[in-house]
């Protein structure tokens, strides 16, 4: 086990399971992840591999005997018939028949229909008269002489869920872990592997929890196929229903005026819209009509009688064109549906969520270490949903005042909602706290600039914020207007500790032709970004570089060092010779590769005019570049901007080596 893992034992033994096992289990059943792991959780939340294999056989031995397939359906009848009462595994809705003043259920895979059930079940559960939730049941079998009467009978029925979570242990042991630590567990708690993900890329993928931890949160997310956007809200919580946009009605969504009966949003925590997007997509303008109301005040009408709810909305679909294609020709919107594609509707998300940035889910992908039962996280997600933590980023900022109520509104949702999956227990830094609400500004803006481009009566809005400590202002820009951004007359680059807003077709045209000094700073999932845009102009010059950078010793951080010196052959004098030394750590599992790799370099580079030397000192910890041309570069994250799945933002500070304290921060 990794030393996360062990420490994620420690402190919640028998809440988690190793995620491979999932798989390991769930063979052909067509089965939610949270009915696996439930079983999973009955039998292997344990890190003994004796234990673990002996569990896995008896859940694979539950589901072999006692999960229903459809077709199989009438095997298991079968069996009930012959034994007289047997267990089973089946999704189960329940329904009101007046006329017989009863409550009856239907099994989803079973196909049986009509069959009664107590009345003290549905007080106590009241969800199954909704759509269907998975249950373990006994099942038995008495024929009758009555006419009309149902020889099929349950015995007793219990929801797939975790009961008795306790949210102040929760809390209280997430102390024990760092921000790093604790985010990983949740992205290993989804399935994910943390380390194919950078910081940006987490967040991305901890933003669709929000929904489950926030009451009325309407989020939206776009993007290609295969990203896995509808996954977490059909199979990551028995709260969350997952139901296709083009088979809601009035009557299932909200309240049916016949019978009287609450719709989805009366029952479930998360409404999620599958395949949302198409334009030539069908839609029922009253529904829209009612969603708006619905989103925006959190209640609903039909008939004379008013009606509240705390579901929160979600949609995803997929994209029809490219990020730079949308930008250019239409919008972010684009794909959607011509009854949705409305700007009130749509001015009631709190966020949108770029799925064009996720990455299509691979096998390394998939996490094999050890995460919270989900259902176990479903239930501490559900009973966060009681803490309101929208005001606590106005502890340390303070909100443009031309940002508008709705918009701050939704700014304080997500950021609130990141909070309570991050930082469950209340505690975060300034810094801490400027990530999330940096981030909750960025999907709500990305939302109005939409809208801004659709109709011309939304105003343009400034989304930057104070520092209350000391009043430093912070502007924010969606990552895509920074890489595709439409044209403009004057080019500026204007960019603070976290964000870089450029009114440029791409940050990379915006390095100015007499050189300043200044920051730039690259985020993570940014695209079109090299050395040459980055250092090139400031090497001119040059004959005497010497590059201080302590992770110089892997493959890909070689080849990004090949790469720099790349960019000094091409920007040197022809006939001049440069000398290029590096001086950067190491240790004893990569030294000897390294100094080949070095000396290999140094003989090729010579060749090309570069004079290269190196040097292994364990004592440095800044990274720079320091030139004979009076210039000094501070990296933030040194060379190291290319790899797999780095995470972290990446600034880079150019000064006059005779004033560097200006411009560095």
């Amino acid at each position: 086990m990794t030393e996360l893992d062990k420490k994620i034992n420690q402190h919640f033994g028998g809440k988690v399971v190793r995620k491979d096992l999932t798989k390991l289990v769930k063979g052909n059943a067509i089965v939610p992840t949270y009915v696996l792991e439930y079983l999973l959780g009955q039998y292997c939340a344990t890190d003994d591999e004796e234990t673990i294999y002996q569990g896995v056989e008896t859940v694979k031995n539950i589901i072999s005997k006692h999960f229903v397939h459809r077709d199989e359906a009438q095997m298991i009848k079968s069996t009930v018939r012959e034994k007289g009462t047997h267990r089973i595994i089946d999704k189960i809705a329940v329904k009101l028949n007046d006329r017989k003043d009863q409550y009856e259920a239907s099994f989803a895979n079973l196909g049986l229909n009509k069959i009664p059930i107590g009345d003290s079940v549905i007080k106590e559960h009241k969800k199954l008269l909704s759509s269907g939730v998975w249950c373990i049941l006994s099942l038995a079998y008495y024929p009758s002489d009555e006419k009309d009467a149902s020889p099929w009978i349950i015995e007793n029925i219990k929801p797939i869920q975790v009961s008795n979570v306790d949210i102040d242990e929760y809390k209280d042991i997430r102390k024990k872990f760092s921000k790093e630590e604790w985010i990983d567990l949740l992205m290993q708690s989804i399935g994910l592997n943390p380390k194919e993900f950078t910081l940006r890329s987490k967040l991305l993928q901890l933003t669709r929890l929000v929904p489950f931890v926030e009451n009325n949160y309407n989020l939206i997310e776009l993007g290609p196929k295969g990203t896995g956007k509808s996954h977490i809200y059909s199979e990551m919580s028995p709260h969350g229903i997952l139901i296709s946009g083009g088979e809601v009605s009035k009557a299932k969504l909200f309240v049916n005026n016949s019978s009287g009966e609450i719709g989805l949003v009366g029952y479930w925590d998360v409404v999620a819209y599958d395949e949302f997007a198409g334009k030539t997509k069908k839609s029922d303008r009253g529904l829209v009509d009612i969603m708006k109301n619905y989103m925006a005040n959190k209640s609903f009408s039909r008939g004379t009688q008013v009606y509240g709810a705390s579901a929160s909305m979600v949609f995803v679909g997929n994209t029809d064109h490219s990020v730079p294609h949308m930008i250019k020709h239409s919008n972010l919107f684009d794909a959607l549906p011509k009854d949705y594609y409305d700007t009130a509707f749509l001015d009631r998300m709190h966020a949108y969520v770029p799925g064009w940035e996720v990455q299509k889910l691979r096998n390394e992908m998939f996490s094999s270490d050890y995460g919270f039962i989900v259902d176990y996280l479903a239930e501490i997600l559900k009973g966060l949903r009681k803490d309101d933590k929208t005001n606590e980023y106005a502890k340390y900022f303070k909100l443009s005042d031309s940002i508008t109520t709705r918009d701050k509104t939704s700014i304080a949702k997500t950021f609130a909602g990141l909070l309570k999956v991050i930082y469950p227990h209340g505690e975060l830094n300034e810094q801490e706290a400027k990530e999330l609400l940096d981030f909750s500004i960025e999907n709500r803006k990305r939302v109005k600039q939409q809208l801004q481009k659709m109709d011309e009566t939304f105003e343009e809005v400034d989304f930057s914020y104070e520092r209350i400590s000391d009043g430093k202002r912070t502007v924010i820009e969606t990552l895509e207007v920074l890489e595709y951004g439409v044209p403009a007359t004057k080019k500026t680059l204007i960019s603070d500790e976290s964000s870089v807003k450029s009114e440029g077709k791409n940050v990379a045209e915006d390095v100015p032709f007499e050189l300043e000094g200044g920051q730039k700073i690259i985020r993570d999932n940014q695209k079109g970004i090299s050395y040459d845009m980055l250092l090139g102009a400031y090497l001119i010059g040059a004959t005497d570089i010497k590059i201080i950078d302590p992770y110089v010793r892997l493959p890909y951080q070689l080849r990004n060092f090949m790469e720099f010196a790349k960019l000094v052959t091409e920007k040197k004098e022809p006939g001049v010779e440069v000398k290029l030394h590096l001086v950067t750590n190491n240790n004893e599992d990569y030294v000897e590769n390294a100094k080949e790799a070095f000396e290999q370099m140094a003989y090729s580079l010579e060749a090309l005019g570069i004079l290269f030397s190196y040097e292994f000192d364990e004592n440095i910890h800044d990274r720079s570049i320091i030139m004979n041309n009076d210039w000094k570069i501070i990296l933030g994250r040194g060379l190291d901007i290319w790899q797999k799945t780095g995470a972290g933002t990446i600034l880079t500070n150019m000064c006059k080596n005779n004033d560097c304290a200006k411009h560095v921060k």
